[in-house]
């Protein structure tokens, strides 16, 4: 929306209407000619064997529920705080969590005019963040009508992490995704190379 999931901003899903930052959350498709080899994916360590690959994610996309605490904080108040959030895995992207609404202090998010569309899971809708005297255009989104397979998030909230003071996956902070389009959250057991950055464009 996905800047994730899900956002962010050479626009890559197809809309010429709306602004694209979820496509390049989860809806780009692959060109092999530019995605790292398979034997450069495949020299892991020992130790990162035992973790997560972002190419072994799927795509199309996977929704999966998530039993992790989830924790997003902006300017010293912590906004969301869950233990039963959604992520959507998608090749060559570190996770997006979708937050239920019941676990967000929604008093502190506003809906803005920003649309963008994302070819699995629809059409996002957005939300300005303000919380005292700091605010975060677009800082979250959200599916209000989402496709059918991934209609458990509808109305959940995703937050980019790098517009964020901090977002936890249980007690660790996270990194966001490299670059300033996509929204993915980065911890220690995930591990890429991940989209984002210049020259990935094309995976």
């Amino acid at each position: 929306m996905s800047r994730q999931e899900e956002n962010p901003e050479p626009r890559q899903c197809e809309n010429t209407a709306l602004p694209a930052r979820e496509r390049g959350l989860q809806g780009a498709e692959v060109n092999s000619a530019h995605s790292p080899s398979p034997s450069s994916r495949a020299q892991r360590t020992q130790s990162e064997t035992e973790k997560e690959s972002v190419w072994d994610y799927p795509r199309p996309p996977r929704l999966e529920p998530s039993p992790k605490r989830i924790r997003v904080v902006f300017n010293g108040v912590t906004i969301a705080d869950s233990q039963s959030t959604y992520r959507v895995l998608e090749t060559s992207h570190p996770p997006v969590y979708y937050i239920p609404p019941e676990a967000i202090q929604m008093q502190y998010l506003h809906k803005t005019g920003q649309r963008s569309f994302c070819e699995w899971k629809g059409v996002a809708n957005y939300y300005t963040i303000v919380v005292g005297d700091k605010q975060v255009v677009d800082g979250a989104w959200f599916y209000p009508e989402p496709t059918a397979a991934f209609a458990p998030i509808k109305d959940y909230v995703a937050f980019y992490p790098g517009k964020m003071d901090a977002c936890y996956v249980n007690e660790e902070k996270v990194q966001p995704q490299p670059g300033d389009f996509y929204g993915g959250w980065i911890t220690s057991d995930i591990v890429g190379p991940f989209k984002g950055s210049t020259g990935t464009w094309g995976w």
